[in-house]
């Protein structure tokens, strides 16, 4: 019988602005050819900014070949689509308004080949929020570009790692805006929309989820703020009545300071800092950023351009390696959930009974 090749994922991967530490955490996760026998990678850039990060990295072995639009990418091989012309240098550690506009372009062009079914999944290297800005990028953040590019109503910025998954129920917008915002029916959307992603995304059976409040010690029964009673409490208790682990609202400085979400699969804080900062204090070198709720798979890492260590050869590449490889796990996660939703197959069978064993299991467990 002839042997049949498995087709490798083919994962996007955009420079960013490469005035930051985009390209040179790129460079350095792909260096590695045994990489290569896992995915295809696909740059979105340019080849004089990657000549330029290899002189300064002083890398002599990191090939790729430049496609060219509509050719068929390589396995085995690093595919590069150049997506603006050569004409700027890149300067690093400098915000420059060509560096905004050479992102726009790289996610425009990456995001294109992933409606088109040319690449599977993106992972995004960081962007200047400010410099990108344009009348065709008039988003606070990538999250925000890709929900709206893809008509996603509801989406979800997660942060994974080992030791964590957080999500947010507000993203980028200003601390005094968040208790505005905050309702009941956006709290328990959240909460869904991460029991989702966690079943379909990690594989994850029957999630544990714990919900932060907002205010501190919890609101403190009224004393310091209504709305963990009021709307935060009401939401978890929602899918409580459903059954689902759902619990909450924790005050988070305890929740944290006593190691509370080993306990849980995820936790869902109310505002950005509330999850960010203790995210990134477990897992700023390796941490990830998914965005939950879109149909394609995005990932990056959880760092931003940090220009001043930029093409000074001392960036990690560690979060960029785990955004890439998370891809790959979600994709692999979304394949195999498609198996078992077919009906009368043996994985769907066997779905069933595992769910079954879970739902019997005693909430006392946590």
């Amino acid at each position: 019988m002839e042997d049949i090749k498995e087709q490798l994922p083919v994962i996007g991967i955009t420079l960013g602005d490469y005035n930051g530490i985009g390209p040179e955490v790129v460079i350095k996760a792909l260096q590695d050819n045994r990489i290569l026998k896992l995915f295809t990678p696909v740059l979105y850039g340019s080849h004089k900014v990657l000549s330029r990060y290899r002189k300064l990295l002083n890398i002599e072995h990191f090939s790729y070949q430049t496609v060219q639009a509509g050719q068929p990418f390589s396995d085995k091989k690093i595919n590069l689509v150049s997506c603006w012309d050569d004409t700027h240098e890149p300067i690093p550690g400098q915000v420059t308004q060509e560096a905004g506009l050479a992102a726009c372009q790289a996610l425009q062009a990456s995001t294109e080949d992933l409606k088109n079914g040319r690449i599977q999944a993106v992972v995004t290297a960081p962007i200047n929020k400010h410099n990108i800005q344009s009348e065709t990028f008039p988003y606070p953040g990538h999250t925000e570009y890709y929900a709206d590019v893809f008509q996603a109503k509801e989406h979800l910025m997660l942060l994974t790692s080992e030791e964590l998954r957080i999500g947010t129920v507000t993203g980028h917008i200003p601390l005094h805006q968040v208790s505005q915002v905050l309702t009941r029916d956006k709290v328990a959307q959240k909460i869904d929309l991460l029991l989702q992603s966690l079943r379909l995304d990690f594989a994850i059976r029957k999630p544990r989820i714990a919900v932060l409040g907002l205010n501190p010690h919890a609101g403190e029964n009224g004393l310091l703020g209504e709305e963990d009673s009021a709307i935060i409490a009401p939401a978890v208790q929602s899918f409580r009545d459903k059954g689902q682990l759902v619990f909450g609202p924790y005050p988070a400085d305890g929740f944290f300071g006593k190691h509370q979400y080993r306990r849980f699969d995820a936790v869902l804080a109310m505002y950005h800092d509330q999850g960010l900062i203790p995210f990134k204090m477990l897992a700023f070198e390796h941490g990830v950023n998914f965005t939950a709720g879109l149909p394609v798979v995005r990932t990056s890492p959880d760092h931003g351009t940090a220009y001043d260590i930029a093409g000074k050869g001392i960036a990690d590449e560690g979060s960029l390696r785990g955004a890439i490889f998370e891809a790959m796990a979600i994709l692999k996660n979304r394949e195999l959930a498609k198996l078992e939703r077919k009906p009368g197959s043996a994985s769907n069978k066997t779905l069933a009974a595992i769910m079954q064993e879970e739902d019997a299991k005693p909430e006392s467990l946590l």
